[in-house]
C-alpha cells in the first residue's frame, strides 16, 4: 500500500497531512528517509518511523465508548499535569486514541479507537458525522432565538452550518436544549449560544452518529459491539 495510506491507518494523520510529513523528510522506511509520495509499504515486513517513532497498524480494529466527565482533557497527556482521559482508560488493553474532542468542561460520549483510518474519516468535515448534545443554557431562549441557531450564526466571519435545535425543558435558571451538529468548530456550541445571549452552563454529548448510551456511568467505558463498529462506516460515509 502507499505510504500515506499506511500512515493514516496507523493514526498519525490524514492522508493529505501524511503527505506533507513525507515531503518534509520526517518519515523513514527501514531506516532511510523517504520523500517520494509514491513510496510503497509492505506492512508485514517494512518498518516505518515518523520523527523516529515506529508506526504500527492495528491488525484488529477496536472501538470503545467513554462517558467523559467534566474536568478532563480529551488528550492522552498534558505537559501541565492536568487530568486527561488517559487516566480513565488505562485498563483498555489496546493502544487507542480519542476521535475528535470534547472541551475540558464538557461531558458525554467520546469514541476511542486503534484504527487511524476510521478516526480520520469520522473527523473529516465532508463525512458529516452527526453529533447530538444536551445543553443547559442560561435563560429561556425564545422561538426566534432557536431559529437563529438552526439557521446559523456568524463565528470568525463564517456562518455555522444549519443545526437541529429543540427546547427540551425549562429549569429554575434556564433551559435544556437539544442541539444536533454536522460540523465541529472549536467550542462551537458555547460560542453559538454566547452569540444569541444564552451562555452555556452545562454541555453533554449524548449521541455520536448512531451511537448513544444513556446507561454508561460517568468516567466509565465499554467496548463497541461488532455491529456498532460496522455502523460507523455508513456514518462516516455521509456527505452533503
Amino acid at each position: 500500500m502507499r505510504l500515506n495510506r499506511y500512515m493514516a491507518q496507523a493514526g498519525v494523520a490524514s492522508r493529505r497531512h501524511s503527505e506533507a510529513m513525507i515531503v518534509a523528510g520526517r518519515v523513514k522506511l527501514n531506516g532511510e528517509t523517504v520523500v517520494s509520495l509514491a513510496t510503497q509499504v509492505h506492512p508485514d515486513s517494512d518498518v516505518v518511523t515518523v520523527d523516529d517513532r515506529t508506526l504500527e497498524v492495528p491488525a484488529d480494529r477496536k472501538c470503545y465508548l467513554l462517558n467523559k466527565p467534566a474536568g478532563y482533557l480529551t488528550t492522552l497527556s498534558d505537559p501541565f499535569g492536568r487530568p486527561t482521559v488517559a487516566s480513565l482508560i488505562g485498563d483498555i488493553p489496546e493502544r487507542v486514541f480519542p476521535v475528535g474532542r470534547l472541551d475540558r468542561d464538557s461531558e458525554g460520549l467520546l469514541l476511542l479507537t486503534n484504527d487511524g483510518a476510521l478516526g480520520n474519516k469520522l473527523m473529516h468535515p465532508r463525512f458529516r458525522c452527526e453529533k447530538e448534545y444536551h445543553v443547559l443554557v442560561k435563560g429561556v431562549p425564545r422561538e426566534d432565538t432557536l431559529q437563529r441557531l438552526r439557521e446559523g450564526v456568524v463565528l470568525d466571519g463564517r456562518t455555522t452550518a444549519k443545526a437541529g435545535v429543540e427546547s427540551i425543558r425549562r429549569t429554575e435558571s434556564g433551559a435544556w436544549l437539544s442541539i444536533v451538529l454536522h460540523e465541529g468548530r472549536k467550542r462551537q456550541i458555547r460560542r453559538m449560544c454566547d452569540t444569541v445571549g444564552h451562555p452555556v452552563m452545562r454541555l453533554i454529548r449524548v449521541r455520536l452518529g448512531g451511537l448513544a448510551d444513556g446507561g454508561l456511568p460517568a468516567g466509565k467505558w465499554r467496548a463497541l459491539t461488532h455491529g456498532e463498529i460496522e455502523e460507523l462506516e455508513p456514518v462516516g460515509s455521509m456527505t452533503g
